[in-house]
């Protein structure tokens, strides 16, 4: 995973490294980016390197992939993460992506989200995939869709009474949609 980059017209794909824990922490802090997401909103420096070295590191080194930071080359700016994530408490690989707000609404996770499926199927041999997303996150929720994922259940998560879109994807209905496509 070390070594693994992901490139799209607009994109560099790579995994975090120590180094990135400010721009981390300027996304991680922003409370618009974490409306929809449930995750802690952090609050300092140290907690960015740490979720870099005790979550994402932990995930490449275990699992063989996991989040990989978004640098948006126009600006050579890394604006969030993209990237797939073993949750083993399910038995799934999920595909998440967050952003700063500057950045929402210009194609970006659509863009980033469809490279990473081509890597999870077709370099990860994964059988399937799945995305998780609060109904009210309309835009994530569509995009999930335009990458080819449908819809497969609503319902709770984490045991915190919630609901969820789940969707899925898997590798013989991604291949046959690429075959499809223009």
């Amino acid at each position: 995973m070390k070594n693994q980059i992901i490139e799209t017209d607009r994109l560099l794909l790579r995994p975090f490294e120590d180094s990135d824990f400010e721009d981390v922490y300027e996304f991680n802090s922003n409370l618009e980016v974490h409306k929809y997401t449930g995750d802690e909103i952090i609050t300092s420096l140290d907690r960015a390197k740490e979720i870099i070295k005790e979550i994402w590191h932990k995930d490449y080194n275990k699992y063989g992939y996991g989040r990989l930071a978004t640098i948006y080359k126009p600006d050579n700016k890394l604006i969030g993460f993209t990237g797939l994530k073993y949750m083993p408490e399910i038995g799934e690989t999920d595909i998440g992506y967050r952003y700063l707000p500057a950045y929402w609404g210009k194609g970006i996770a659509t863009e980033a989200s469809k490279a990473v499926l081509k890597y999870g199927f077709e370099t990860l041999n994964l059988e399937r995939i799945i995305g998780i997303a609060f109904p009210e996150n309309i835009p994530s929720c569509k995009v999930l869709e335009k990458i080819g994922l449908s819809l497969y259940k609503v319902g709770d998560f984490d045991g915190d009474g919630g609901t969820y879109n789940w969707y899925e994807i898997e590798k013989e209905a991604y291949h046959l949609k690429k075959q499809h496509q223009p």
